[in-house]
C-alpha cells in the first residue's frame, strides 16, 4: 500500500511539475509575441491579434487574426501556426514548418500618382525556418527605396529549406497625373523558394502567372491580357541586392553577383489594339551590380515629383549622368530572348533570338538572328544583324549632351569609338515596287585603333545582289544591254601604323557579279599622328603625307561589251564599230601624247588590247619615282594629267 501511495505521490508531483513548466513557456512565449506587436505600436505603427496559444508537448504557436499596419503597407492573415518551435539561444527562434493561411499583403500611395496594390493567397507554408529574435524596426520610411532594402535586409537575417506559396491572386490601381486610370488583375501558381540562407536563395520558382490590365490612354479604353510559365531564379544574393539601395554603400566598388541564372517561357500577351506577342523563352545569366555605380537613392533624388517642375536642361544631363553610371554597374554575362512572333497587318513577324551581354558600360555584342517577316512590298528575311562593342554608358552622356547643345562635326566624330562595328548577313528584301529582292548575304563593317576619335584601321566586307531601278536614267546603258541585276562582292581593308607612318588600302577588292572583277593595292607615306586630329593643325600635317605605290587589277567579265553596246546606241552603229571608234579615240590620244612620256603611251596601248579582247585582264602599277607629296599630285593632277603622272613609273600589261 505504501508503494501505491508513493508512486501516486511520484506522479502527482511530475505532473505539477509539467503543468508549472507548460506554464511557464506558454507565458513567455506569448509575453515574447505581445512585445513584438507593442513594438509595432511603437514606431508609429498599428498590430493587433486574436488568440494566442502555444502548445508545449507539441511545440506549436497559434496566433489568430494577425493584422500589422505601416504605411504603405497592411498585411492581415486569419492564423500563423509555427510548429516544431525552439530557441536554441535567446537571439533566434526556430520553426520545423509556419503555416500562413489566408495572407493579405496590401500597399497604397495617395497623390497624384495614386496606386494600390494587393496580394491574396489561402496558405504559405516555411520548412525549417530560423529567425532573429530581437527589437522589431520598421522601415525608415515609405519610401520605394527604403522598402526594398528593409525587405533585403529581413530576407538576408532569416533562413528556411522552402517557402510554398499554391497560388497568389493580386490586384492593380494606378492613377497618372492627368487622371487616367489602370487596372489589373494577376494571379501566380506553384511559387516556391528553396533553401534560403546567409542572405541568399538558391533557387526561385513559379509554374506560371496570368494576367489581366484595363487602361484609358487618350479617352480609349485599352484591355491587355498575358501570361508566363515556367518561371525560374537561381542563385539570388540579397544581400547584394540591399547594398545597391543603400546610401551607405556610395564607396563599394566591389561587383556582387545577385542572379546566376534566370529563365522563363513562353510569355504570350496581347491586347484590344491588336498588339498579339509570343517568345517562346527568355533566359540571363551571372547578373551582377556594383553598389557604388548603381546608387538609386541619388538618382531617385533628382526625378522631379509628378506634376512639379520639369527639369533644367542642367538638371537633365546630371540625371542622364547618373542612368549612365547605372549602367556601369550592371553585369550580365549572357542573355537571350528566343522564338519571338508578333502579329501585324502585314502578317506574322518571327524572331529567332535576340541576344546581348553586358559589362562596365559596355555591350560585348548585340545581335538579332532569324528574322521573318512581311512589309507592305512584300516578304523580308534576315538572317543577322549585330552591333560589336556599344558603350552604352558613353552612348548616354554624349546623347545627353547633344540634346543641350547641338554638336559640331567634329564633336559627333565622338560618337564613332563607342561602337567597333556592325554586321547584317542573309537578308532579303523588296527593293521598291520592282517585284525583286535585295539580297545582302554579308556586309560587315568594323574599325579600331582610334587616335583621338577617328579610327585607323576600318575593315569592309559586303556581298550583295539585287536588281536595276528601270526607270532611274542612270542605269538605262546597263538595263539597254540586259543586265537588270548588278551583283557586288567587296572586301576593303585600311590600317595605319604609327611606328613607320605608313598608311595602306590592303585588301580593295570589287566584284561587279557580270562585269567586272577589280582589285587594288595602295600606300601612304609619312602620315603623322596630326592628320588625324581634324584640326587646323591637321591640314598642315597633311601637307606632309607622301604618295606611294598603286597597283590596280581589272578582269573584265562583260564590262567592255556593255560600254561597247552603250557607245553603239548613243552614237549609231553595230558593236563592231563601236568598238573600233573607242580603239580609234584610245590611239589618237597616244599619238598625242607622243615621245612626251612613253610610259603613258603603253599605259594607253595596254587600255586599248583591254578593250579590244573581251575577258582581258589588265594591270597597272605606278611607282613614285622620288618621294612627292600627296596633295601637291592631286593639285597637278587636275591641272596637267601628264605631269601628274610623269612623277610615275608606270608598267602596264594584259593577258594575265
Amino acid at each position: 500500500m505504501k508503494k501505491i501511495l508513493l508512486g501516486l505521490v511520484a506522479v502527482v508531483i511530475v505532473a505539477a511539475g509539467l503543468f508549472g513548466f507548460d506554464f511557464y513557456t506558454q507565458r513567455r512565449i506569448i509575453g515574447e509575441v505581445e512585445t513584438a506587436f507593442e513594438q509595432v505600436h511603437a514606431q508609429g505603427g498599428k498590430a493587433s491579434h486574436g488568440a494566442i496559444s502555444f502548445d508545449v508537448l507539441k511545440r506549436t504557436l497559434t496566433i489568430t487574426n494577425v493584422t500589422l499596419e505601416t504605411a504603405p503597407f497592411i498585411v492581415k492573415a486569419a492564423n500563423v501556426v509555427a510548429h516544431g518551435v525552439s530557441q536554441a539561444d535567446a537571439s533566434r527562434v526556430s520553426a520545423e514548418s509556419i503555416d500562413i493561411n489566408d495572407i493579405e499583403v496590401s500597399a497604397t500611395t495617395d497623390g497624384k500618382q495614386a496606386f494600390k496594390i494587393t496580394y491574396k493567397a489561402p496558405l504559405v507554408t516555411l520548412k525549417d525556418y530560423s529567425g532573429p529574435v530581437g527589437t522589431f524596426r520598421l522601415p525608415a520610411s515609405s519610401s520605394l527605396l527604403d522598402l526594398y532594402r528593409f525587405g533585403f535586409e529581413q530576407l538576408a537575417a532569416i533562413s528556411a529549406a522552402s517557402v510554398t506559396v499554391p497560388s497568389v491572386t493580386g490586384t492593380v490601381q494606378a492613377r497618372t497625373p492627368a487622371g487616367e486610370a489602370t487596372a489589373g488583375e494577376f494571379s501566380y501558381s506553384g511559387l516556391v523558394l528553396e533553401n534560403i540562407k546567409d542572405g541568399r536563395i538558391a533557387s526561385t520558382k513559379a509554374s506560371g502567372v496570368v494576367f489581366t490590365a484595363d487602361s484609358q490612354a487618350a479617352g480609349k479604353a485599352v484591355k491587355v491580357t498575358g501570361k508566363l510559365a515556367d518561371i525560374r531564379a537561381d542563385d539570388i544574393d540579397f544581400a547584394a541586392m540591399a547594398a545597391v539601395v543603400d546610401p551607405g554603400k556610395a564607396d563599394d566598388d566591389k561587383d556582387y553577383r545577385v542572379y546566376r541564372h534566370i529563365a522563363a517561357g513562353p510569355y504570350e500577351i496581347s491586347s484590344t489594339q491588336g498588339l498579339n506577342v509570343r517568345i517562346e523563352g527568355m533566359t540571363a545569366d551571372d547578373i551582377g551590380l556594383k553598389p557604388s555605380r548603381m546608387q538609386l537613392p541619388k538618382l531617385m533624388e533628382m526625378i522631379p515629383p509628378a506634376g512639379g517642375t520639369p527639369p533644367t536642361p542642367e538638371q537633365a544631363h546630371a540625371m542622364m549622368e547618373r542612368v549612365a553610371a547605372i549602367y556601369d554597374g550592371v553585369r550580365i554575362g549572357s542573355s537571350e530572348m528566343r522564338g519571338l512572333t508578333v502579329e501585324t497587318p502585314q502578317g506574322p513577324v518571327k524572331l529567332a533570338s535576340i541576344r546581348l551581354n553586358l559589362a562596365n558600360g559596355k555591350i560585348g555584342e548585340f545581335a538579332i538572328e532569324g528574322v521573318d517577316g512581311r512589309g507592305p512590298q512584300g516578304p523580308i528575311k534576315l538572317g543577322r544583324f549585330a552591333l560589336k562593342s556599344v558603350d552604352i554608358a558613353n552612348l548616354m552622356r554624349l546623347t545627353a549632351q547633344f540634346a543641350a547643345k547641338k554638336p559640331l562635326p567634329e564633336q559627333a566624330l565622338a560618337l564613332l569609338p563607342l561602337i567597333e562595328g556592325a554586321e547584317v548577313k542573309g537578308l532579303v528584301a523588296p527593293y521598291k515596287t520592282t517585284g525583286k529582292p535585295v539580297n545582302i548575304d554579308v556586309l560587315s563593317l568594323d574599325w579600331g585603333q582610334f587616335v583621338g576619335s577617328i579610327p585607323s584601321r576600318l575593315r569592309l566586307t559586303a556581298k550583295l545582289s539585287g536588281p536595276l531601278d528601270t526607270a532611274d536614267p542612270a542605269y538605262q546603258p546597263l538595263v539597254a544591254a540586259g543586265i537588270d541585276t548588278v551583283k557586288i562582292d567587296a572586301d576593303l581593308g585600311a590600317s595605319w601604323m604609327e611606328a613607320s607612318r605608313a598608311f595602306a588600302l590592303e585588301p580593295v577588292k570589287l566584284d561587279l557579279g557580270g562585269l567586272l572583277n577589280a582589285s587594288a593595292r595602295a600606300s601612304l607615306g609619312n602620315v603623322p599622328r596630326e592628320v588625324f586630329a581634324l584640326n587646323p593643325q591637321s591640314i598642315a600635317a597633311a601637307s606632309q603625307i607622301e604618295a606611294g605605290a598603286i597597283e590596280l587589277t581589272l578582269h573584265d567579265l562583260g564590262v567592255v561589251d556593255a560600254a561597247v553596246g552603250a557607245f553603239s546606241r548613243s552614237h549609231g552603229g553595230g558593236k563592231d564599230e563601236a568598238r573600233q571608234a573607242i580603239l580609234a579615240s584610245i590611239k589618237a590620244q597616244g599619238e598625242a601624247i607622243g615621245g612626251s612620256n612613253p610610259e603613258t603611251a603603253a599605259l594607253l596601248a595596254a587600255i586599248s588590247r583591254f578593250v579590244e579582247t573581251p575577258g582581258q585582264t589588265l594591270v597597272i602599277k605606278l611607282t613614285p619615282r622620288a618621294k612627292a607629296p600627296a596633295q601637291q599630285l592631286l593639285e597637278l593632277l587636275k591641272t596637267d594629267p601628264q605631269s601628274a603622272l610623269a612623277q610615275f613609273k608606270i608598267e602596264a600589261s594584259t593577258g594575265l
